[in-house]
């Protein structure tokens, strides 16, 4: 890969490959949660919540709508801990580093694989536990790989959009043990095989990541890793990075969180958030309802939804490339790259915000084929806000930030998408099955999402005029 800068190192290549495979493979396999829940209900979890009822015409049927509550609150509690526990997360990166970090992440994500590996129908509950624990060991491998980007120099906004658009498409990782479990492969099998895989983890904790984290800008002499089995041997400059104290010109973290910048952040991700929560959480309701209940008809929309997901990795680089498109080029006099990084920024929060609104009225439309198109732009949008998400905070905050605002703002977030289950209640209750109106209060939010690349826009606007005023007295 030329255009990445592979040239510079084999290590460096070899890094990034790997890297991509876990988030690819492992990371982010909650959010093929849909794809889960069809395994799980012909295995029989939660079918106790499952009853007879009888309808005004006299007419039996057998509502599920107490299993399809339980799914949705295990999803709901997995979702929330993925964002909120980003917190915890990015302060164990920034303070102890990245095998300390990593390691805690292979610890949760094994247990959570070796718990749904023994759940059974008997034992449901499990899912509880074991769906959250995923979702923390993935988002600790998610974190500790976007670093990576700094060893690419000016395509680091795109190194990093790759990282996150690899860890949407891995909710196709369910699809993937739906259709073994079509075959005959026990659901206790594959997990017990995602449990083995941690092995492989370990072994690039310890050959291909550093210690502590990798510097931006990459000093000349930077070395990481274990070499031919001797100890690491870590340049001067990587020692004396990780324990610098911050530049005077640095902001402190307060002053980061008391921004703007930070505020309009959170509230957009928020949003944009709890829409995509919401809509995987309800899909396999959506379509039971759509499709008249019809078994084979289900399964097929859920395996257009998770393969649809493969794609979150082809599309996440388009952002970064938007992001990266001025690096090289010369910037305007007395333009700081900073400056430069964000106004290119613009575009990317603005298409990110377009693409929800979007996404939001097809998911509106109770017409089923329109589906098909929903699915591909959910996934073109959460690819884009995720990896926007932390290219953003890359570029608007200091380095030495990263982890701990990065998990704050997964945090809040993560707070705001608890709403998703008042939604979920609302739906069933009062509204009788039929998110119409749910839908429609979701759209109309997600246009306050493009209060912030006006912000950002403004403000650059704002530095370029003061620039004018200055060369010209």
């Amino acid at each position: 890969m030329p255009g990445l800068g592979c040239s510079l190192s084999v290590r460096h290549c070899l890094t990034f490959a790997t890297g991509l495979v876990e988030c690819l493979c492992f990371a982010g396999a909650v959010f093929g949660w849909a794809s889960l829940v069809f395994t799980l209900k012909t295995e029989g979890y939660f079918s106790s919540r499952c009853v007879n009822t009888t309808e005004f015409n006299a007419t039996d049927v057998f509502d599920c709508s107490g299993q399809d509550e339980q799914f949705s609150i295990v999803f709901t509690i997995a979702s929330f801990m993925i964002s909120f526990l980003t917190l915890p997360s990015g302060f164990l990166f920034d303070w102890f580093g990245t095998t300390v970090a990593r390691l805690v992440g292979i610890f949760l994500y094994t247990f959570g694989t070796l718990m749904m590996a023994f759940s059974t129908a008997a034992l449901s509950n499990l899912l509880f536990p074991a769906l959250s624990l995923l979702a923390a060991g993935g988002i600790l491998f998610l974190i500790t790989n976007m670093q990576v980007g700094n060893l690419f120099g000016s395509r680091r906004s795109t190194i990093i959009t790759f990282y996150n658009g690899a860890f949407d498409s891995s909710s196709a990782l369910f699809l993937v043990i739906k259709l073994l479990h079509k075959a005959g492969v026990s659901l206790r099998s594959s997990f017990l095989f995602l449990s083995a895989c941690s092995v492989i983890h370990l072994l690039r904790t310890f050959f291909l990541l550093p210690r502590h984290h990798i510097p931006y800008p990459l000093p000349a002499d930077y070395t990481y890793g274990i070499t031919c089995g001797k100890p690491r041997t870590p340049s001067v400059v990587q020692t004396t990075t990780d324990v610098l104290p911050l530049p005077p010109s640095e902001k402190s973290f307060r002053e980061c969180v008391m921004s703007r910048f930070f505020g309009l952040q959170v509230l957009w991700l928020s949003i944009m958030q709890l829409r995509h929560y919401l809509f995987i959480g309800t899909l396999n309701p959506m379509l039971q309802r759509l499709t008249a209940g019809e078994p084979s008809l289900v399964s097929q929309y859920i395996n257009a939804f998770a393969i649809t997901q493969l794609c979150g990795v082809l599309c996440a680089p388009w952002n970064g490339l938007i992001m990266d498109r001025h690096k090289g080029k010369a910037r305007a006099a007395g333009e700081s790259e900073q400056e430069a990084d964000l106004r290119a920024s613009v575009l990317s929060l603005f298409l990110t915000a377009l693409q929800c609104v979007v996404f939001s009225v097809c998911a509106s439309i109770p017409y089923l084929p329109l589906q098909y198109f929903t699915f591909v732009m959910q996934v073109l949008n959460r690819s884009f806000l995720y990896g926007g998400n932390a290219a953003f905070i890359s570029v608007a905050f200091p380095l030495q930030h990263f982890g701990k605002l990065f998990g704050l703002v997964m945090a809040l977030s993560a707070v705001f998408s608890l709403l998703q289950y008042p939604c979920f209640a609302l739906v069933n209750g009062p509204l009788d099955g039929n998110p119409l109106y749910v839908n429609i209060g979701l759209t109309l939010l997600s246009l306050l999402t493009f209060i912030h690349p006006l912000s950002v826009f403004l403000h650059c606007r704002s530095l370029a005029s003061q620039r004018a005023i200055s060369a010209s007295s």
